[in-house]
């Protein structure tokens, strides 16, 4: 098959050339976007799952949809090491300009209020020159969103840029990736100012993606946010959505596949959109000419397999250190001993307890207590629920297990 055309797309946050299985939450979206302009009560979103199934794309895809409905739009993603002051700034700076609001006078006082809550993060004692600049020409409004507590620095500029998109019947749409990653008072501040643009009818809301315990980050916060927000658990496509995913970028350029080499990629992918594009690819660079078979698969399967290892996998395992990955190399045992006594049904995420884990290292829970933690700031593995723990990236078992 010729390389040049070949549609598939294994990047990070890149949109594959046919987004299956999504079309739920695009349809429910727009439906959002309506009932806020006509001023019917809705939530922020919040949208959750393991690595690879695309949650960065569907967060892009809403984006996009906002724009065409003549929203506002900022994004960020958020970084444990960054707080929340200047990337929420720069979102809403551009989301601002996207509105293009005609009375300047109005549109200066919202920019003005937004360098103002950006200068706040400004620490005592700095320069004026040495003052980050968002990029806003306008000069900061002095007692508004700058009082140095983030939470009711943020009530007040949602307040101002809702107002601003108010005024011209839209909307404004913060869009913000790894949300996980905030730190606990950024997290409080975006919940109350959600709450006060719900209660108030503000046409302003965050769509927000992240690790499957994003909600518990939420709830651990504000204890009504489990009211306060819609959640979509995104989640590995079904079997006709990943033959879908496959097989209508390969139509497009005149190919298909027989039935034997669809069932030999979701086996192998799991049905994870990552995973698809991933093999998908290689597939098409190996396969000698079209329909592509199972023959095809089994070649082009260490390759495919040879990539996600450097550029999925081993990119994450390359961040642990020692100790830390002979916990993860101990959960991966822990759940294939369970697969493999058939006594205990292992879940779909490979869940196991943190009791089991320890045993397997013969310590003590309360030794592994610092390696546990640092692999969940550094999003490897995650708490479903108490005493449990699971693997952030799909897959990520059968890797060590393999590799190490």
């Amino acid at each position: 098959m010729d390389p040049i055309t070949n549609p598939y797309a294994p990047g990070a946050g890149q949109r594959p050339p046919e987004l299956a299985g999504r079309d739920e939450q695009i349809s429910r979206f727009d439906v959002v976007l309506k009932r806020i302009v006509s001023g019917r009560p809705e939530r922020s979103l919040m949208l959750t799952g393991l690595r690879g199934v695309g949650k960065t794309v569907l967060l892009n895809q809403l984006r996009s949809a906002a724009v065409r409905a003549k929203w506002g739009t900022g994004k960020l993603e958020a970084r444990p090491d960054q707080g929340l002051r200047r990337p929420l700034s720069s979102a809403l700076h551009q989301a601002v300009r996207e509105l293009g609001h005609t009375h300047e006078d109005e549109v200066a006082h919202v920019l003005g209020v937004i360098k103002s809550f950006a200068q706040r993060d400004a620490k005592p004692g700095t320069k004026l020159r040495e003052v980050w600049n968002p990029g806003i020409d306008a000069p900061a409004v002095k007692g508004r969103a700058d009082s140095g507590d983030i939470e009711i620095d943020l009530v007040e500029l949602f307040t101002d840029v809702g107002g601003l998109a108010a005024d011209l019947g839209r909307g404004i749409a913060i869009f913000i990736d790894e949300m996980q990653d905030l730190g606990p008072d950024d997290v409080s501040a975006i919940c109350a100012a959600c709450h006060e643009m719900s209660q108030n009818g503000a046409p302003l809301i965050v769509v927000g993606a992240g690790l499957p315990h994003l909600p518990a980050v939420l709830s651990a916060s504000k204890s009504y946010s489990e009211r306060l927000f819609r959640y979509q658990r995104i989640d590995r496509l079904a079997r006709d959505e990943a033959d879908h995913a496959l097989t209508a970028p390969a139509s497009d350029e005149m190919a298909e596949y027989e039935q034997e080499a669809l069932d030999a990629l979701y086996f192998a992918t799991g049905g994870y959109p990552y995973f698809i594009q991933a093999y998908g690819k290689a597939v098409w660079d190996q396969a000698p000419q079209s329909p592509i078979r199972a023959d095809d698969v089994r070649v082009a399967s260490p390759e495919a397999e040879s990539e996600l290892a450097v550029g999925f996998f081993g990119s994450r395992y390359e961040r642990a250190t020692p100790g830390e990955r002979e916990y993860l190399r101990a959960m991966a045992d822990v759940a294939a001993d369970i697969a493999a006594k058939g006594d205990e049904q292992l879940d779909d995420i490979e869940s196991v307890l943190t009791s089991d884990v320890a045993n397997l290292l013969d310590k003590k829970p309360q030794s592994l207590s610092p390696a546990r933690d640092a692999l969940l700031k550094k999003g490897l593995i995650y708490s479903a629920e108490r005493g449990r723990i699971a693997f952030t990236v799909p897959h990520f078992g059968r890797y060590l297990r393999e590799q190490t």
